[in-house]
């Protein structure tokens, strides 16, 4: 908690520009879409007991959500709402 309050005092005390490639972008999306999938997959496995349905879902869902997230971070970095311009 104190290394996020020291990087919010240092980020607007040096007035730095935070800015987000579309690399940094898919990397972020592509290793949460992991974490999210495997929690969908094991609740549908649990569910149904069947592994040909959870894969099925497991594919469905990490396509399309990812295709979503990673838009939704480059429409995000397009707002300047909270970024601060380099001195």
């Amino acid at each position: 908690m104190n290394i996020l309050k020291s990087l919010k005092k240092l980020t607007k005390a040096e007035g730095l520009q935070i800015h987000e490639g579309k690399r940094r972008s898919l990397v972020k999306a592509v290793t949460w879409r992991v974490i999210a999938t495997l929690t969908t997959m094991v609740l549908v496995f649990i569910a149904t007991g069947e592994l040909t349905v959870t894969l099925g879902v497991g594919v469905l869902d990490v396509v399309t959500k990812l295709i979503f997230y990673f838009g939704h971070e480059r429409m995000w970095n397009l707002i300047t709402w909270g970024k601060y311009k380099k001195n």
